[in-house]
C-alpha cells in the first residue's frame, strides 16, 4: 500500500479510495474501539463522568470518520456520498419501525438487513470503477 495519509483517509471527504484501504479503516476503528473501550472501562472505577466524556468524544470522531470514508469509498464506485443515507440510517429506522409492530413488523427489519447487507458488498467488496471517474483518478492507478 506504499506511504498512506491516515489522516486523509479517516477524516478527508474528498477523492476516491479502493477496497483496501476501506478495510485497513475497518480494522484501525475495532482496534481504537477496543483500546478505547478498555481505558474507558478502567475509568469507570474513577469516574462514570470521565468515561462517558470520552465515549462521546470518540463516538463524534468515529461518526465523522465513518462518514468520510464511505463517502470516498462510494466515489470510487462512482457514487454520490449520499447513497450513505440509505446504507446508515435507513436500515436503523427500518429495524425500529419493525420492533415496533406487532406480527409483520420482521418484515422491515428484514428490509433493513437487506440493505446492510447491500452496503457491505457495495462498500466493501466491490471493485471501484476503473479509470478516473468524476471523484478523481483511479486510486488503483500505478500499482499494477
Amino acid at each position: 500500500m506504499g506511504n498512506i495519509d491516515f489522516g486523509n483517509l479517516l477524516f478527508g471527504f474528498q477523492g476516491r479510495i479502493n477496497r483496501g484501504k476501506y478495510w485497513l479503516a475497518v480494522v484501525i476503528y475495532l482496534i481504537a474501539w477496543i483500546v478505547i473501550g478498555g481505558i474507558a472501562w478502567s475509568l469507570l472505577g474513577v469516574s462514570y463522568v470521565l468515561a462517558g466524556i470520552l465515549f462521546i468524544l470518540v463516538l463524534l470522531v468515529s461518526i465523522v470518520s465513518v462518514i468520510a470514508v464511505g463517502i470516498k469509498r462510494l466515489h470510487d464506485r462512482d457514487k454520490s456520498g449520499w447513497w450513505l443515507v440509505l446504507f446508515y440510517l435507513v436500515p436503523a429506522i427500518l429495524d425500529g419501525i419493525g420492533r415496533g409492530l406487532d406480527g409483520v413488523g420482521f418484515i422491515f427489519s428484514l428490509a433493513g438487513l437487506a440493505i446492510s447487507i447491500w452496503a457491505l458488498v457495495e462498500l466493501g467488496f466491490l471493485r471501484g470503477t476503473a479509470g478516473p471517474n468524476q471523484y478523481g483518478p483511479d486510486p488503483l492507478e500505478g500499482q499494477a
